[in-house]
């Protein structure tokens, strides 16, 4: 299953957006993300934080990569491992969501700078073992989508950076 989701960050939507304030005051936010359980944002393996679009924004042309080129990266990445996955015999598994930890264990071994990023994250951010092995297959992705045989930091900063958006703390009005 593949599940896209939004919510606001507070019953209102203004709570943390420049020039406006939560109508329902500080603790209104970390009330209304509490409603989420833990158990279910875990199993999400990318939160990103959204801010308000303006219309100034919506005036301005946004910088981006077409999505031409966007879908050349994403064939090419799933081909990466579709390929990588074939080479262990792994017929059934096409992508880094679907393989199983030792699989993904395997084909993301980190370098002993990244292990200390990712063992230093998880103690911070109280990872479980399946946001640990999410972040893995996370990290994994990018450096497929950047056509990377191995992991690099970047990759796994990002990764981290993409389960932190639900573990912040929330915003005070």
């Amino acid at each position: 299953i593949q599940l896209v989701a939004a919510m606001n960050p507070c019953r209102c939507g203004m709570a943390g957006q420049p020039g406006h304030s939560c109508a329902r005051g500080p603790r209104c936010a970390s009330d209304y993300q509490a409603r989420i359980s833990g158990p279910l944002m875990d199993r999400i393996d990318i939160r990103i934080d959204v801010p308000a679009v303006s219309a100034s924004d919506l005036i301005r042309p946004a910088p981006a990569e077409p999505s031409a080129g966007v879908a050349r990266r994403v064939a090419a990445a799933r081909d990466r491992q579709r390929e990588r996955f074939e080479g262990e015999g792994q017929y059934t598994v096409l992508t880094n969501a679907r393989c199983s930890t030792a699989i993904i264990e395997k084909f993301a071994e980190l370098d002993p700078g990244g292990l200390q990023l990712l063992r230093d994250a998880a103690e911070k951010l109280k990872f479980s073992a399946r946001g640990y092995h999410r972040v893995l297959r996370v990290a994994r992705t990018l450096a497929d989508l950047d056509a990377k045989d191995g992991i690099g930091r970047i990759h796994l900063a990002e990764a981290i950076s993409y389960r932190m958006a639900g573990e912040r703390p929330t915003v005070s009005a």
